[in-house]
């Protein structure tokens, strides 16, 4: 049995055993620095702990952790993808799997998407995209894709990258924020985008 299956195994195990939707939530670079202590000079604390009670709030099982310092982002995708399956395996249908990456964790989410190409599969990337990513032309999306971005951030529209999927992205849509708290919002357990992303976990395409 892979680590990646032990660990998701393990997951399991402490998850409510009613729960019809899975989230899969990758957080931003700034905890793999810094921990979940860590005080950003301009951001401030991410809320990390606030994000995941909020989906499972809305009553999703939510599956996380807090990545090691300089995690390979590529190599994690793996990872992330080895889990999905293993949770696929157990019978949850690929439409009941949303995977949500802000920052960093929105990079490896799209890699997970191209590694798993899987139609029905549900993808949120928050804040994560941009020149750096449209310079690799080895990442590809399958399934149903959200983004969201803010205004005043660096990381905006991925409408680029979308532009170059052809039919591989089942429903796409792009939401615009406008906090005025640059790449802050996504450290922050903010409804402005956690309602949206809990929307898209629930299939509303709308």
């Amino acid at each position: 049995m892979s680590s990646a299956t032990l660990l998701l195994c393990f997951i399991l195990l402490s998850l409510p055993t009613q729960a019809q939707r899975y989230i899969f939530f990758l957080h931003n670079k700034f905890i793999e620095e810094a921990g979940l202590d860590g005080v950003h000079p301009e951001y401030g604390k991410a809320e990390y702990h606030a994000i995941l009670d909020s989906f499972r709030k809305k009553g999703f099982a939510v599956i996380s952790e807090v990545r090691p310092k300089n995690t390979d982002g590529i190599a994690y995708a793996r990872k992330v993808a080895g889990q999905v399956d293993s949770l696929r395996q157990t019978g949850v249908k690929a439409s009941q799997i949303t995977i949500i990456g802000t920052s960093k964790g929105g990079y490896i989410a799209q890699h997970a998407s191209g590694l798993l190409k899987k139609n029905h599969l549900n993808f949120v990337f928050i804040g994560s995209c941009g020149e750096y990513l449209e310079e690799e032309p080895d990442v590809k999306w399958y399934g149903n894709v959200l983004s969201i971005y803010e205004n005043s951030d660096q990381w905006l529209s991925c409408e680029k990258m979308k532009n170059r999927q052809g039919n591989n992205v089942t429903h796409y849509k792009e939401i615009e924020l406008n906090t005025g708290m640059k790449h802050g919002f996504l450290y922050k357990a903010l409804p402005q985008w956690i309602a949206p992303a809990a929307k898209w976990a629930n299939q509303q395409y709308d």
